[in-house]
């Protein structure tokens, strides 16, 4: 399966903007998972996944070239 992979603020200090080939993650649950086998820093780190520019609220199935961001907290002012 094929992933954009978008970061923000303090997380795109270490994951870069990439696409990414992934396989056997089927859902944001598994995908986040991954993402803290990979980078070990997100373990520590509150955040935020957005499918498709929507911001996942609870665990989502993810489709074949869906796009990803990270986000870290945010807040408006």
């Amino acid at each position: 399966m094929k992933i954009e992979l978008i970061s923000f603020g303090k997380i795109a200090e270490f994951i870069n903007n990439q696409n990414i080939e992934v396989d056997g993650i089927a859902d944001t649950d598994a995908f986040k998972q991954y993402l803290e086998n990979q980078f070990p820093a997100l373990k520590s780190m509150k955040y935020k996944l957005a499918l498709n520019k929507n911001i996942v609220q609870e665990n989502t199935k993810i489709t074949n070239n869906t796009t990803i961001a990270i986000m870290p907290p945010f807040s408006g002012g």
